[in-house]
């Protein structure tokens, strides 16, 4: 059975720094994606996506007019599903673990990419996302799979997890 890993944790405890030191770590046995936050001298504009192979888009900014939007941020889902969901459905294709950063509010707007995630997580893959911690009707049922395991990010535990997740993905699945 393969392995979904799913970290949560509140924003900016190192979720992200987590999943990209396991991403460096694995190599090119993974594939997927992480975001970046956007910054023009010091204040937050937006979220960048990036693939582990450097391809990179927009996620949201407050420049982007119209909707979905989310607080300040205008959604892009012409460079999520054109990058995101493609780097998803490329990792399935060609590696052994897909990394996803994140399943959160912003991401859940594409048709396109809840289902590359639930594609990813009905594979014989590992896959290791973030995940919004809040109640979603879309997180909670990736949750509830046999095969999901959450993993709380604190900062007390943020430091050693990505070397605790690279043993935890070597070793054989829980039956």
């Amino acid at each position: 059975m393969a392995r979904l890993i799913l970290l949560t944790g509140h924003p900016g405890v190192g979720k992200t720094t987590v999943i990209r030191r396991l991403a460096q770590a694995l190599g090119s046995r993974a594939g997927g994606f992480y975001t970046e936050e956007l910054r023009i001298r010091g204040p937050r504009v937006g979220f960048k996506i990036v693939t582990l192979e450097g391809t990179e888009g927009t996620l949201a900014h407050v420049d982007i007019k119209g909707s979905p939007r989310v607080g300040r941020y205008g959604v892009n889902l012409s460079d999520l599903d054109q990058i995101g969901v493609a780097a998803i459905q490329r990792a399935l294709a060609e590696r052994e673990v897909v990394i996803i950063d994140e399943i959160g509010k912003m991401e859940l707007f594409s048709d396109r990419f809840r289902e590359a995630v639930e594609r990813a997580a009905a594979s014989d893959r590992t896959v290791v996302a973030t995940a919004m911690a809040q109640p979603n009707p879309f997180v909670d049922r990736l949750k509830a799979r046999a095969q999901a395991q959450v993993v709380k990010v604190t900062e007390a535990n943020r430091q050693a997890l990505p070397a605790q997740l690279l043993t935890m993905i070597e070793s054989p699945p829980p039956r």
